[in-house]
């Protein structure tokens, strides 16, 4: 019997359609390369096209190709240093060693792939890891337990379910300009109009308070009655709100004053966590000892999903207790691949001294940002950064009241063309979703010395390029400005 050739089988009958179903694509073809313009009309046509059409206006959506972990190439070839992916490329794209590592586990390995509610050598593994590296910094953890799942935003669902469990009955607190994702408690504890106006009503009870402000919130505290409320769901420092770091003392005072009412607190360290701030955890850093924490993006290497909600076992138990732990689950929490490459992502992270490192980089990067903000005040507001994060608030780019549009869109425009600047100058950077006029620099934890100095050589010349932020409207064409004029309409 000869077996079908994939593209054969790409034209197999289906029985449902009665008739030979011919898929329009075929993996082959993507190997031996598509055109630009194929792949734009495709993802217009099906995908989600505005998003994709405001990037493509800008010329900053690519597609992209690697041409080292810390380096892209860009449609026109472009070199580009990496400093984009919103801090989810830990070690840049395609990172020799991880990828070896998830090579030997497709030659070699036999277990299942999706084991679900069966032991698991891997998911044991990174379980053991993740607690053990937790409680270095944080001893109170040494008995905590992980639920794994597949991105930031089902981590934080994960952990609100665990509060809830164990503290049933009152509000959820956040904080201004937070960030915890789209889902449907992380949306209600991430307190954007934009982004909340359309899916009325919330979840909730949910009270926001104002961030970084601990009398504020020991106010709210009185006004509530502590019993009323169940948890503090807080960023340690706040990424897509623009890196902004709370003042000394605050998330210490925060802890002392939940610990005293019995309070749980949760910190999202989806962005901050596993060496990116220059610790291995931020809120621990800043004097928390937090009893949920989340984690994502770096925990996947860059290379697959992969999600943690990390809980002291109290809590843990509470919510998945005996015959009735299957309360929360999902089928791809905990997969094997994932936690081949989450295993090894943590093994680099230590082996290759990344959190020490990235706070070395941290410093020197800062010093120079802060340096260019001095240099070209009519450009940039202030440069913020903790680790290998920064941000950078740009000056508006035209005062919004002499425009028929309102000062919001006039603040994205601004930050999409510093966006679009920093990419005619060789850096892929990020755009921050919940901030007003500021671009974010996330390069990989591992970026070479000479790289690392060439990203910011590269930042300084963009800004003397544009040293008003009024001069960034040229980088756009007259035909560019009608394009996005009509995305806009």
């Amino acid at each position: 019997m000869s077996i079908p050739t994939p593209r054969e089988e790409a034209k197999s009958t289906d029985p449902a359609l009665g008739a030979r179903l011919r898929l329009p694509v075929h993996s082959d073809d993507l190997f031996a390369g598509v055109d630009r313009a194929t792949t734009v009309a495709r993802e217009h046509a099906h995908g989600n096209r505005d998003l994709m059409g405001l990037v493509d206006v800008l010329g900053i959506g690519g597609p992209f190709r690697s041409l080292s972990p810390w380096e892209l190439e860009d449609e026109e070839g472009r070199h580009l240093i990496h400093a984009g992916s919103y801090a989810a490329v830990p070690f840049g794209e395609g990172y020799a060693p991880l990828v070896r590592t998830v090579e030997r586990y497709l030659a070699e390995n036999h277990d299942v792939g999706l084991p679900q509610s069966s032991l698991s050598a891997w998911r044991a593994a990174v379980e053991e890891n993740l607690v053990a590296i937790l409680a270095a910094v944080a001893p109170s953890h040494a008995r905590s337990r992980v639920f794994f799942s597949n991105s930031g935003a089902e981590a934080i669902e994960a952990a609100v379910k665990f509060v809830r469990a164990y503290r049933p009955g009152g509000t959820l607190i956040n904080f201004t300009r937070a960030y915890h994702g789209k889902t449907a408690a992380a949306l209600a504890l991430t307190p954007n109009e934009e982004y909340q106006a359309p899916f009325r009503p919330l979840f909730g009870p949910v009270t926001t308070v104002p961030y970084g402000d601990l009398d504020a919130f020991e106010t709210t505290l009185r006004e509530l009655g502590p019993d009323k409320v169940t948890a503090v769901v807080i960023e340690p420092i706040q990424g897509e709100g623009g890196v902004i770091r709370p003042p000394a003392g605050f998330l210490s005072g925060l802890g002392e004053l939940c610990k005293r009412h019995g309070i749980l607190v949760v910190a999202d360290e989806i962005q901050t966590g596993l060496g990116r701030t220059g610790h291995w955890f931020a809120s621990v850093a800043d004097g928390l000892d937090p009893d949920v924490i989340t984690l994502a993006k770096t925990l996947g290497g860059g290379l697959l999903p992969v999600a943690a909600t990390i809980a002291r076992e109290d809590v843990f138990l509470k919510m998945l207790p005996g015959v009735e732990s299957k309360r929360h689950s999902n089928t791809f929490g905990g997969a094997t691949l994932p936690m081949v490459v989450a295993l090894r992502s943590l093994e680099l992270i230590h082996e290759e001294g990344l959190v020490a490192k990235a706070r070395r980089d941290g410093e020197v990067g800062l010093a120079r940002l802060r340096a260019l903000a001095e240099r070209f005040p009519d450009l940039i507001v202030e440069a913020r950064g903790a680790g290998m994060l920064f941000a950078l608030q740009i000056r508006p780019v035209a005062p919004s009241r002499f425009l028929p549009v309102d000062a919001e869109l006039v603040d994205q425009v601004g930050a999409a063309l510093a966006l679009r600047a920093l990419h005619l100058g060789g850096v892929h950077g990020c755009y921050s979703i919940n901030a007003q006029r500021v671009v974010r620099l996330t390069p990989p934890l591992n970026l070479p010395e000479d790289l690392r100095d060439t990203l910011f050589e590269r930042v300084e010349a963009t800004a003397a390029a544009f040293p008003q932020s009024w001069r960034l409207l040229r980088t756009m064409s007259p035909a560019r400005w009608m394009r996005l004029a009509r995305l806009a309409l």
